[in-house]
């Protein structure tokens, strides 16, 4: 039986790693066949080691940058890894992926205003991934919404990160503006579809444990995607 893919996304310092890593431990540990994957595949394509030049701001700030030619940086990145998704799949595997096509569409459409030319991108973005790169589409896309300055304030906790010269923040993470304008395209790009499900991360005002957030992800997948046999 064909496995299933299973995105976490978010903005910026939403806990999407964490939580591809709790649900990727939780599956395993209930008998299921699960791996995870982790975009840009940062120093492993040939695409990421151009994302990493973009996020440096070597070709200007994320604003100057067209969300065009942007967007299909992150694109060839998970072009790249096709064939081992396509793999996973076929074995019968479900992939949590961190980080999906649609954290493209957000944080690449957030950059245009107008609300027709932003679709127009949309479908684009969807026919360039889909169809010319021919990656799969995910089974379920799960957002972790967690308010822009709560986001803003963990990715301060980061440690600093190599591939960007030892910096904590990328031309993303710094700008605030720009995580706003993702954080608000995110329901534009999930509206009115069933593969999608949008979890609060936080109660009255604060971010909620790691772990509580974790059984919010674990009963959503529950609920759409463990019909698969183990």
């Amino acid at each position: 039986m064909r496995g299933k893919l299973v995105v976490i996304t978010g903005i910026d310092g939403s806990g999407k790693t964490v939580q591809t890593k709790l649900l990727c431990e939780r599956l395993i540990k209930a008998g299921y066949s699960a791996v995870t994957t982790d975009f840009p595949q940062y120093g492993m394509t040939f695409f990421s080691d151009m994302i990493v030049k973009y996020l440096k701001g070597e070709f200007g700030s994320a604003d100057e940058v067209s969300p065009y030619l942007a967007s299909i940086l992150y694109a060839g990145d998970r072009w790249e890894c096709k064939e081992q998704i396509n793999t996973w799949l076929a074995e019968g595997k479900i992939i949590v992926s961190n980080r999906y096509t649609c954290d493209n569409m957000a944080h690449q459409g957030g950059k245009i205003k107008d609300p027709v030319e932003r679709k127009k991108f949309f479908q684009w973005l969807d026919t360039l991934e889909y169809n010319i790169f021919a990656i799969p589409r995910a089974d379920l896309s799960i957002l972790l919404y967690v308010p822009v300055e709560i986001a803003y304030h963990l990715i301060e906790k980061k440690e600093q990160r190599a591939y960007l010269g030892n910096e904590k923040r990328d031309i993303h993470e710094e700008d605030k503006k720009h995580l706003q304008c993702a954080q608000q395209t995110f329901p534009e790009i999930a509206r009115g579809k069933n593969d999608w499900i949008t979890i609060d991360c936080t109660g009255d005002g604060v971010l909620l444990p790691e772990l509580k957030i974790a059984d919010k992800v674990w009963n959503a997948v529950k609920e759409r995607v463990l019909e698969i046999k183990r």
